[in-house]
C-alpha cells in the first residue's frame, strides 16, 4: 500500500521528533512486526519463524510445481524504512515504515508465473503457489531437491547499526548540512536535505534445494542547493549512498556533502551557452560512469539478448570497443550502493568482466535468461521488491582504471568539453542510441579547463562511443544511482576513471567556433 506522508512546518524540533517520527508510521505488517518497529529493534522478529520452517517452505515449492514446471522459487522480504526531508531550514516530512511480503515464481519453458502475498503464513503462501503454478499446466514436471542452507560471502560491513541511532542524531546531521550550505556563499539561497535508510531482510528458497537469508542495510543522503546570480540561477546537488551503517558520515561529513553542492551551484552561475558540434569530450571520474551504465550496460542485459534484440546481440568474442576500454559489473565491491551478497534469486554476487580490452566477453544473466541462452548465471537477477519477479539488472558497473593521469588527459586535449557531472540519460537498447544531459560542464581550451557552459547534451550510439575512448585515467571512483527498467527500480553504482572520447556529438545552444 502507499504509505501516508505527514508534513510538519514551523514547529520546534522537539515537537517534530515527537509528532513526526512517532506519528508518521506507514505499515503493511503484522502486529508483531509493528511492535518490533516501535521498539527500535532490528527487523528480525516479525516472521522469523516462517523463514526457519524449511518443511513448510518445501511444501510451498511442492505446491508451486504440482501442475508441472521446471523451476519454482519462494522469495520472502521484510523491510523497515525511514526518510526525513528538510527545506528552507525547516523539517518538512518524516515517514517511518515497515512492510513485508512474499512472491512465488514458477518457470515453465519461456513462461513465468508469479503471485504475491503480503500475509506471510502457510495458507496465503500456498494460495500464491497455486496461482503461480497455472502457468505450467501440462508442462514438464520437476522433482524439487530438499532444502539445505547455502553459504554466501558478505561484502557489506556495519560498524554502527542504523537501528541503534536516535532520530535526533539524524536531524542534527541534516541541520549541519543546512548551516554549511547557507554559510558557504551569499549567492546560495536555498538548501534541500534528504535522508533515507532501510534494513531489508531476504529469504530465498527454490526447487534446486537452495535456502539462503541475509540482512542488508542501506543509507542515502543528499543535499541540493540553489544559487542565484544577477540573471541566472543553478541547482547544484551531491548525494552519497552506501550499504553500510551510520559510519558513512565519517567518510562523507554533512558539511562536505553540502559544500560540494554549493560549489557546483555557485560555479555554474557564470556558465555561458554550450557549443554544439562534433568534439572531443573528457568525462570526470565517478558518476560519469552513468554513460556506460545506460549506453552499454542495459544492452548487455541478457533478457534483451535472449529476444535477439540490442546492439550487442550475437557479438560475443568480437571487438566492440577500443583497446583501452574494459567494462565490469561487480556486485562484490565492498559496501557500494549496488553491492549484494547474492542476487534476488540467491545466486552469489560476483565480478563479471563484460568487455575486456575492447572484446565482448559476457552478458549479464538471471536464471531465466541464462537458461534461454545456455549461459552461466552471473548474479544479476534483481527485483525492486517482493511484488516483482527478477530480471537481469546491473549492480556496480564501471570502466576499469587505466594508466593515464587525469591531468595528462586534459593537458593533451587541445579543444573540447570537460563534463564534471551528468544529470542522467536514456538509451534505446535495440539501437544503442543514447542522450545525456550535462549538469556541470566546462570548455577545454589549449589543454586547460576554462569557462563553465550550460545546456550541453551528449548524443551518440553505444558502439560508437566506446570505440572512440582513447584515454582512461588511473582515478577510478563511483557514484550512487537508482536505475529504472520497465516498472522496476534498483540501487546501483556507476563508476569510471577520467576518460576521453575522441569525437562525440554535443548538442548546445550555439555553434562551435
Amino acid at each position: 500500500m502507499e504509505p501516508p506522508k505527514y508534513f510538519i512546518e514551523q514547529i520546534p524540533r522537539r515537537d517534530f521528533l515527537k509528532k513526526g517520527l512517532r506519528g508518521s508510521i506507514a505499515v503493511a505488517a503484522t502486529p508483531r512486526l509493528l511492535a518490533s518497529l516501535l521498539s527500535g529493534t532490528a527487523l528480525t522478529a516479525g516472521c522469523a519463524t516462517v523463514s526457519s520452517e524449511k518443511k513448510m517452505l518445501a511444501n510451498i515449492i511442492d505446491k508451486a510445481l504440482e501442475k508441472g514446471g521446471e523451476f519454482a522459487e519462494l522469495y520472502i522480504e521484510r523491510r523497515i524504512t525511514r526518510s526525513i526531508s528538510m527545506e528552507e531550514s525547516k523539517f518538512k516530512s518524516a515517514v517511518y515504515g515497515a512492510s513485508q511480503g512474499a512472491g512465488v515464481r514458477v518457470i515453465s519453458g519461456d513462461k513465468t508465473g508469479y503471485a504475491v502475498t503480503e500475509e506471510i503464513d502457510e495458507a496465503n503462501l500456498l494460495r500464491a503457489a497455486e496461482v503461480a503454478s497455472y502457468v505450467a499446466r501440462a508442462g514438464r514436471t520437476t522433482q524439487p531437491v530438499p532444502l539445505s542452507d547455502a553459504r554466501r560471502d558478505s561484502y557489506v560491513t556495519v560498524r554502527v547499526r542504523l537501528q541503534d541511532i536516535a532520530d535526533e542524531k539524524r536531524m542534527e546531521l541534516m541541520q549541519r548540512s543546512n548551516e554549511a550550505a547557507l554559510a558557504g556563499d551569499p549567492r546560495n539561497q536555498l538548501a534541500r536535505i534528504s535522508y533515507y535508510d532501510e534494513v531489508k531482510e531476504r529469504t530465498i528458497a527454490n526447487s534446486e534445494g537452495l535456502y539462503v537469508t541475509d540482512s542488508l542495510p542501506l543509507l542515502s543522503y543528499g543535499v541540493s542547493t540553489l544559487a542565484v546570480g544577477d540573471k541566472t540561477r543553478h541547482m547544484g546537488s551531491k548525494r552519497v549512498s552506501l550499504h553500510c551503517g551510520f559510519e558513512m558520515f565519517e567518510l562523507a561529513t554533512p558539511e562536505a556533502v553540502a559544500g560540494e553542492a554549493v560549489r557546483e551551484s555557485v560555479a555554474m552561475l557564470a556558465a555561458q551557452d554550450a557549443p554544439a558540434g562534433h568534439m572531443d569530450v573528457v568525462i570526470q571520474n565517478g558518476w560519469g560512469g552513468v554513460l556506460v551504465h545506460e549506453a552499454i550496460g542495459h544492452p548487455l542485459e541478457a533478457d534483451n539478448i535472449a529476444k535477439k534484440i540490442g546492439a550487442f546481440t550475437g557479438k560475443l568474442g568480437q571487438k566492440v570497443a577500443s583497446d583501452v576500454f574494459t567494462m565490469i559489473d561487480d556486485g562484490t565491491v565492498a559496501n557500494q550502493r549496488g553491492t549484494i551478497n547474492f542476487d534476488d534469486e540467491g545466486t552469489p554476487a560476483r565480478r563479471n568482466v563484460l568487455i575486456e580490452n575492447g572484446v565482448l566477453r559476457k552478458y549479464m544473466t538471471d536464471i531465466l535468461s541464462a537458461k534461454q541462452l545456455d549461459m552461466e548465471r552471473t548474479g544479476n537477477g534483481r527485483r525492486e521488491s517482493f511484488r516483482d519477479f527478477p530480471i537481469p539488472r546491473m549492480t556496480n558497473t564501471f570502466i576499469q582504471k587505466g594508466k593515464d593521469t587525469p591531468e595528462d588527459i586534459v593537458a593533451s586535449t587541445k579543444k573540447g568539453l570537460y563534463i564534471q557531472s551528468l544529470s542522467g540519460g536514456s538509451v534505446n537498447p535495440v539501437t544503442g542510441q543514447f542522450n545525456f544531459t550535462c549538469r556541470e560542464a566546462y570548455l577545454i581550451e589549449n589543454g586547460r579547463k576554462t569557462a563553465p557552459v550550460r545546456g550541453a547534451t551528449l548524443v551518440g550510439t553505444s558502439t560508437e562511443v566506446i570505440s572512440s575512448v582513447d584515454a582512461v585515467g588511473n582515478d577510478l571512483d563511483y557514484g550512487p544511482g537508482t536505475c529504472g527498467k520497465g516498472s522496476q527500480s534498483a540501487e546501483v553504482s556507476c563508476g569510471q576513471p577520467t576518460v576521453r572520447i575522441r569525437g562525440i556529438n554535443v548538442g548546445g545552444s550555439r555553434a562551435r567556433t
